[in-house]
């Protein structure tokens, strides 16, 4: 089945160049486009795609809110945003992903890796811009003391040493390869262990749940090597 990708962007060109990447794409189509952050919210409505692609700043309602007001619709447990930004440290970021996005690349990113990062999207995964991960959410987690939602009336779940150590690994941006060899276990064991972690810590998916560490205090920013 084909990826359904909803492209919201105010600027004609870029939204342009988007759709030619995607659609070159044999498992991937372009289903809608929005020039503005209420279009997206009601482009997503109609079109109900599998992954909304999503400038962070947007006439009529920017990114963060747009996101949010996707995301709490009623379909919004199966769709999942992918933000784009200009600058790897916008100070909006942070908060688009508290609001439910599944992650953010930079609008100059290889056209492979936004494709890459939409079906990574799209399988249930999370995704930062490697070239930003840790700085961002350390800098942001430093700015934004209160739980997340997910966290409210849950500073503790119930997860186990090894759950534990899964997090703390997610928290430095390790791919699901990087802490089998880091643990010493195998791949589909470690799928298992952050399927649990997202499960307990009732999150979306691994940017949530690292977003969900470091506001909790299981993580605290620059804590880790």
């Amino acid at each position: 089945m084909s990826i359904r990708v909803l492209l919201a962007d105010d600027q004609a060109l870029v939204r342009g160049g988007l759709r030619k990447i995607v659609d070159t794409e044999p498992d991937m189509q372009v289903v809608a486009e929005a020039a503005d952050g209420l279009a997206a919210v009601d482009a997503a409505a109609r079109s109900k795609p599998d992954v909304a692609v999503v400038d962070i700043r947007m006439p009529r309602l920017d990114g963060i809110e747009a996101t949010r007001r996707i995301l709490a619709a009623a379909y919004g447990a199966e769709l999942r945003v992918l933000i784009l930004t200009t600058f790897g440290l916008d100070e909006y970021v942070y908060e688009s992903l508290r609001a439910g996005a599944s992650g953010f690349m930079l609008k100059d990113s290889p056209p492979e890796q936004l494709v890459e990062g939409i079906r990574l999207i799209a399988d249930g995964g999370g995704l930062i811009d490697p070239a930003v991960t840790r700085s961002v959410i350390e800098e942001f987690a430093r700015r934004s003391p209160s739980p997340p939602p997910s966290a409210a009336g849950d500073a503790d779940p119930d997860l186990t040493g090894r759950e534990r150590e899964v997090l703390e690994l997610l928290t430095r941006g390790r791919s699901n390869a990087e802490i089998a060899a880091d643990l010493v276990l195998t791949e589909a064991t470690v799928k298992t262990h952050v399927a649990h972690v997202l499960m307990k810590l009732g999150v979306r998916d691994r940017v949530q749940a690292v977003i969900w560490a470091y506001e909790a205090g299981l993580v605290t920013p620059g804590g880790a090597p």
